[in-house]
């Protein structure tokens, strides 16, 4: 069985998203999530309504947001993040987003084809808040191969 990478990022928003604060991050969502769709090794990302994951709220707090997408491996997600236009976007997050004292962003390996729900996605972000990177929840920094991380994979 062949198996792909999954992640998912919050932040917490400075600013309600119709605020002068959030335009710019606003208007550039239907680029950058096309410029993801259109990356190699793109698989899948999470919307709600409309073409993004805005009106998503999480742990409670209509400050936080999410991003949540699968992807053919590490290296494509990587190259997305930091290697593309993308990077461009990711550098004026200051602009839009607090910095958060806890792990914002965890990776986890789901079955081809299997997409993730929000509640899995969480419960990794915690796990990982808990219990620091394993091969059941990992970031970038400190991260696992799938064949270490298979009995982990629901």
């Amino acid at each position: 069985m062949k198996y792909q990478l999954a992640q998912l990022n919050i932040g917490r928003m400075l600013a309600p998203l119709d605020s002068g604060v959030m335009k710019d991050f606003v208007s550039n969502l239907d680029a950058i999530n096309a410029l993801a769709e259109n990356s190699p090794g793109f698989v899948w990302r999470y919307t709600s309504e409309g073409n993004d994951a805005t009106s998503t709220r999480i742990f409670g707090d209509d400050y936080l947001i999410i991003n949540m997408s699968v992807w053919n491996d590490m290296d494509a997600l990587s190259d997305y993040v930091y290697r593309s236009a993308h990077v461009e976007f990711f550098k004026r997050k200051k602009e839009w987003f607090q910095k958060l004292d806890a792990m914002h962003m965890v990776m986890w390996y789901v079955p081809a084809g299997k997409m993730p729900t929000v509640e899995e996605a969480l419960e990794r972000l915690v796990y990982l808040r808990e219990h620091q990177a394993t091969p059941y929840a990992f970031t970038f920094k400190k991260a696992f191969p799938v064949g270490e991380a298979l009995s982990f994979v629901k």
